[in-house]
């Protein structure tokens, strides 16, 4: 029986609001298929993804790994006869694809629109300002240790940070992972399901994947994008090992804070300082350095793939900020001036802003791409070769 397609007109200009304004020029002459160097010889893509955008197949697409396994690497756009930019459209399948099944769903739908930007930045400057006043610096003057900027000394000590962090931390994973589990599910029920292959040697071979860059290395028009893209992967993973770090350094104080054990140094573990540090400079240095050199090759070749969305470049530009403020608030506390302190707070504003709305901005690519692997893999869709 020959199925029925029934266009979903308001999904169809959903991918064209999204991004993929150029949807309508292709013609289904398949060169992006063919140019396309991380695709599956037995079930390639874009072409198929490219005609039930324009049909509006939305349920499809969703439940379709071959969106994720997409890197954007800009091929297709570049050598496409008519300009349809299948990038461009996949990308923003992909943007419209984390709306569906991010929980709750309207914060997706907030990060990805500029009017709302405002009013999701407000929440962190609102939340880090009442506390700042509770802790009377707005009467009380700058706080100071002999005379040097502590930034322990401000914002109550570290408790309230790490309080904070703690809590948008656990919110962002725990929406990821309702948001993936439900991207699973929707791959199962439109592929048949999921086989019997071994899911330990998929995932495994998926992070060896995801180390190494191997996808984006395949990438010829925008191969530049290798180098950035790892730049910034190993230099969150840096972070990631600094804060973990610090925050160790400071778990003495806490308990003794607590009172649970009155005779505890609170300076035992002050010689990891000496560990993180160096890590963070470093890392910090790195993912300047590496979202720099994505703008850069942005730039280079917009006119081949396109300069990309506001949803590419809410994540870029948050990514550079967090980046140079970081840095610049080290450096100022280093010099010692008061304006370390609001340069801090700014920084501590827009980490918030990036990881608690994580789940729903570009960053999430990272876990639903790895999902999207994961299942090609175990159910042999893709071998990744």
């Amino acid at each position: 029986m020959t199925e029925q397609i029934k266009p979903d007109l308001n999904f169809i200009n959903s991918v064209i609001n999204a991004g993929g304004e150029s949807l309508k020029k292709c013609y289904q002459c398949s060169t992006c298929t063919v140019v396309c160097n991380v695709t599956p010889d037995d079930k390639p893509f874009p072409r198929k993804e490219m005609v039930q955008a324009q049909w509006g197949m939305k349920d499809k697409l969703f439940g379709n790994p071959d969106i994720w396994l997409c890197h954007q690497c800009s091929d297709c756009t570049a050598y496409c006869p008519r300009g349809a930019k299948p990038g461009e459209v996949l990308g923003a399948i992909r943007k419209l694809s984390i709306e569906e099944f991010s929980v709750p769903g309207f914060l997706a739908r907030m990060v990805n629109q500029p009017k709302f930007l405002l009013v999701l930045l407000a929440a962190p400057v609102l939340l880090y300002t009442l506390i700042i006043a509770s802790q009377g610096f707005f009467t009380d003057g700058v706080p100071t240790e002999n005379g040097k900027i502590v930034f322990g000394k401000f914002l109550f000590s570290l408790y309230y940070v790490d309080t904070v962090f703690t809590a948008a931390a656990l919110f962002a994973v725990f929406s990821l992972y309702l948001g993936v589990t439900k991207y699973w599910r929707a791959m199962a029920a439109a592929n048949g399901g999921v086989s019997s292959g071994d899911f330990g040697k998929a995932l495994s071979d998926t992070f060896m994947d995801i180390l190494g860059h191997n996808r984006f290395k395949k990438c010829e028009v925008t191969k530049d994008r290798a180098t950035a893209h790892m730049l910034v992967f190993y230099s969150f993973i840096g972070l990631f090992i600094t804060t973990i770090l610090a925050f160790a350094r400071v778990i003495p104080e806490y308990i003794h804070h607590l009172h649970l054990s009155e005779g505890i140094d609170v300076h035992m573990l002050d010689w990891l300082a000496y560990i993180y540090k160096p890590i963070g400079n470093v890392s910090a240095a790195a993912l300047v350095l590496g979202i720099f050199l994505m703008m850069s090759n942005r730039f280079k070749n917009q006119g081949k793939a396109g300069l990309g969305s506001y949803y590419d470049w809410l994540f870029i530009s948050l990514v550079a900020g967090v980046g140079i403020s970081g840095l610049l608030a080290q450096f100022l506390r280093m010099a010692n001036t008061v304006a370390a302190y609001p340069t801090y707070v700014a920084h501590l504003c827009l980490v918030f802003f990036l990881f608690a709305y994580a789940p729903f901005s570009k960053m999430a690519h990272m876990a639903y791409r790895t999902t999207a692997l994961v299942y090609s893999r175990q159910t042999g869709r893709d071998t990744g070769n």
